[in-house]
C-alpha cells in the first residue's frame, strides 16, 4: 500500500499564503512525478503542478508565478507554496503520486491522497 498523508490547507483572506505538504509513505520501490490536483465545487478535477524525480516542474497556467512546487526527496514529501490566493484558488486539493510499488511493475501507477480543503474569503 502506498499511503499520501497532505495537510495544510484552510482558511485564508484573499492576497495570504498557504503551504500544502505530502508525505509519501508504504510500499513505494521508485517515484516518477508527485504533484497538486484540485477540485472546485461544480469542476473538474484539474492539474496545478508536479514535479518529477528529476526536478523538472509543471503549472497550471492559472497558478504560474504565485505557486512553487518543490520536493524533499529523502522525506518522500512533496509541498506546494501557495501565494497570492484569489477565490478562484478555494478548491479541494489532492496530492498525487505516480510510481512502482516494486521493480517488477512494469507501468507506472497513480495514487492519490484524500484532499484537503483550501477556501480563500474574499
Amino acid at each position: 500500500q502506498v499511503q499520501l498523508v497532505e495537510s495544510g490547507g484552510g482558511l485564508v483572506q484573499s492576497g495570504g499564503s498557504l503551504r500544502l505538504s505530502c508525505a509519501a509513505s508504504g510500499s513505494i520501490f521508485s517515484i516518477n512525478a508527485m504533484g497538486w490536483h484540485r477540485q472546485g465545487s461544480g469542476k473538474e478535477r484539474e492539474l496545478v503542478a508536479v514535479i518529477t524525480t528529476g526536478g523538472s516542474t509543471n503549472y497550471a497556467d492559472s497558478v504560474k508565478g504565485r505557486f512553487t512546487i518543490y520536493r524533499d526527496k529523502v522525506k518522500n514529501t512533496v509541498y506546494l507554496q501557495m501565494n497570492s490566493l484569489n477565490s478562484e484558488d478555494t478548491a479541494v486539493y489532492y496530492c498525487n503520486l505516480r510510481g512502482r510499488r516494486s521493480p517488477l511493475s512494469r507501468v507506472d501507477l497513480d495514487y492519490w491522497g484524500q484532499g484537503t480543503q483550501v477556501t480563500v474569503s474574499s
